[in-house]
């Protein structure tokens, strides 16, 4: 009885769940749509060929220091048409036409305007600082007194021209020394005030105050004061080869100095008045300058020719035209602004990039005033010979051609293959 009660519950149940309601299938959801095709990263600018060049114009205050920028191109007219443009604005032969107008007479502004054509290198947007000439107490010989060195450029520094081995590295340079077969970095400015270069014979001269003489070196140049009354000027040469670190954003980062309180007047006075932790803080700019002798005009920039103030600019040859014309607006101390033509002669340690520039305010305290408070915007444009400008400008053309070629293609291949992607109607 219990067996046949058992069967029954069971076939009952049984019954039950195979009147039950199935569950749904589970839906197959169709595939998500693929997002835009990785674009490639652009490589970064080395040069100002790789930046956007576009057409600009002579504005009425474009006549402003026109006299005296003529007279500075023709003096870097050598210099410019013998050097390799790293800059890849220009070729061999573009600025003869306008060189051999600098010498003919004439009004000068119309020299400018007839012989150039303007152009903006990344929209133009700049920042300029400033630079100028030091004077201060110095001797040939060390001598009690005068115990900080400034050395000759040693003999194993070595130059590498990277863009010799390599066309993506075309404008830049290392330097270093040999170590056995292997090329090394040349000792920083620790090792060397450490006295990595002692006992060489590389003392060209020696400075009565080792912060006046740091602050000289980032100059670039300067007049030594002698014992005797005479005055020795020394130039550049040569640096280490490593990389510019500005102590003063070292001791606004550190909280030693106020937001909107450095200059160089505020970070001679920190230097003096923590003289233990100076050496270190020094150290931490690695670049090393070294100089030479100058005799006759100076101070003499990196074309080999003396730059004049109000006139001549350091620039980033990579990206401008050393011995190029440039019209510069700005603002100098005390708000006033600048509208000038001015002329690229000179780089320096850290002018570095498009549209940066450093204006040399000339020698004295004067120069040195305007010079350690000058750090404003600036809006720079450059003056090209018109078969460079024509070329730029139909390369730009080209390239933008290119590029919206290349978009296109891509966003027709990613709308195929979203469209692929999807599942078929029904």
């Amino acid at each position: 009885m219990k067996a046949a009660t058992a069967r029954l519950l069971l076939i009952g149940l049984l019954v039950l769940a195979a009147c039950a309601p199935r569950p749904p299938a589970p839906q197959r959801l169709p595939p998500a749509p693929p997002g835009p095709l990785a674009q490639p990263t652009p490589p970064v600018p080395r040069r100002a060929a790789d930046l956007a060049v576009a057409p600009a114009s002579f504005t009425a205050s474009a006549d402003a220091g026109a006299e005296a920028a003529r007279a500075a191109f023709r003096r870097s007219c050598p210099g410019l048409q013998a050097r390799e443009d790293r800059s890849g604005l220009t070729r061999a032969g573009d600025w003869a036409a306008a060189c051999a107008a600098a010498a003919a007479p004439g009004d000068a502004a119309d020299f400018f305007r007839s012989q150039f054509t303007p152009v903006t290198i990344a929209a133009g947007t700049g920042f300029a600082t400033g630079y100028y000439e030091p004077e201060i107490a110095g001797a040939r010989t060390a001598a009690p007194g005068y115990a900080t060195p400034f050395y000759r450029r040693p003999p194993d520094l070595i130059d590498v021209d990277l863009g010799r081995f390599a066309a993506d590295l075309k404008g830049r340079k290392l330097r270093g020394r040999l170590d056995g077969k292997t090329l090394v970095p040349y000792p920083d400015r620790g090792a060397i005030m450490a006295g990595a270069l002692a006992g060489k014979g590389l003392e060209l001269a020696f400075a009565a105050d080792p912060y006046e003489a740091f602050f000289l070196e980032i100059q670039g140049s300067g007049r030594l004061r002698l014992p005797d009354g005479g005055i020795m000027r020394i130039g550049y040469d040569s640096q280490n080869g490593r990389d510019y670190v500005a102590i003063g954003k070292v001791l606004l980062d550190r909280g030693d100095l106020p937001k909107g309180g450095v200059s160089m007047d505020s970070i001679l006075a920190w230097l003096r008045a923590n003289p233990d932790k100076a050496p270190t803080l020094l150290a931490a700019n690695p670049s090393v300058v070294f100089f030479r002798e100058i005799t006759g005009d100076g101070p003499v920039g990196a074309m080999g020719i003396a730059v004049a103030p109000g006139v001549s600019v350091a620039a980033d040859p990579a990206f401008l035209p050393l011995g190029a014309p440039l019209f510069v607006t700005t603002t100098l101390l005390g708000n006033v602004p600048l509208a000038a033509l001015m002329v690229a002669q000179d780089t320096g340690g850290a002018i570095k990039g498009a549209n940066r520039i450093d204006l040399f305010r000339g020698s004295g305290a004067a120069a040195r005033a305007e010079a350690g408070a000058q750090a404003a915007a600036a809006q720079i444009v450059v003056l090209l010979p018109p078969p460079a400008a024509a070329r730029l400008f139909a390369n730009a053309a080209a390239r933008l051609l290119s590029n919206t070629a290349a978009r296109l293609v891509s966003n027709t291949a990613a709308r195929l293959v979203s469209n692929a992607a999807k599942p078929p109607q029904r």
